[in-house]
């Protein structure tokens, strides 16, 4: 049975709705519901303008008690909403590669995978070393599956996040541009006193996110030696 904590962010698909309460169920087949107020901020007239049954929505999990979870709507932000489904399309694509070359093969195949990884991620990583795709399916399956992945046209994914950076010593906005001025792997913009946006291009989420943090814990090591405020802001 799919495992949940209190707090993950998980995709759910609405399966009914009775009353003023919503139930859905995970991708991983667990079932939980959602009351009105965690739906929407504000007064709600009608449940449909929100959600309708066999509608995929993004949800938080707010409480679990046994067999049952709650879950919130409203709680989830539009920065959540987006990765999860990003990550979603990554993962199904990264399937339907699979059963395409696999067929039948293709269950106990994912199955493996996922005890220990995604499916996209475990793929993006054979592209590198084919070496354990080999083993799992063998060397011709294999090679047919990094075929289709090399033609496949990679989208980029572009990440945004906001830092502030000040400081009251009276060369800081020398120490400022030195500390930003080596940094070439993103995009730096000024916002307003102290703001900057910072602007990350990679194959996926998870490297754009960690490019930036790598970046970030730079800029913190050298404004904690220089006495700068530095934090990170969540857009």
């Amino acid at each position: 049975m799919e495992k949940l904590e209190v707090g993950d962010i998980v995709l759910c698909t609405v399966d009914r709705i009775v009353g003023t309460v919503v139930f859905v169920k995970t991708e991983g087949g667990r079932e939980g519901s959602i009351i009105t107020s965690e739906i929407a901020p504000g007064r709600i007239r009608n449940l449909r303008d929100y959600v309708v049954p066999k509608k995929k929505i993004v949800c938080k999990v707010l409480r679990i008690s046994g067999d049952r979870i709650d879950f919130s709507l409203r709680r989830v932000t539009p920065k959540e909403q987006k990765e999860l489904k990003e990550t979603y399309k990554e993962e199904k694509s990264s399937e339907s590669v699979l059963r395409g070359i696999l067929g039948e093969k293709a269950d106990s195949v994912i199955k493996d995978i996922q005890k220990n990884n995604t499916i996209y991620e475990f793929l993006q990583e054979s592209k590198e070393n084919p070496a354990k795709l080999e083993n799992l399916v063998g060397k011709e399956d294999s090679i047919k599956i990094l075929n289709i992945l090399k033609k496949q046209k990679q989208k980029k994914t572009v990440l945004k996040k906001q830092i502030i950076l000040t400081t009251t010593k009276p060369n800081g906005l020398a120490l400022i541009k030195d500390t930003l001025s080596g940094i070439k792997e993103v995009e730096i913009t000024y916002i307003s006193a102290g703001k900057y946006s910072f602007t990350a291009e990679a194959n996926d989420l998870k490297s754009a996110d960690n490019k930036l943090k790598e970046i970030f814990a730079g800029i913190e090591k050298k404004a904690k030696e220089e006495g700068m405020e530095f934090a990170v802001r969540e857009k």
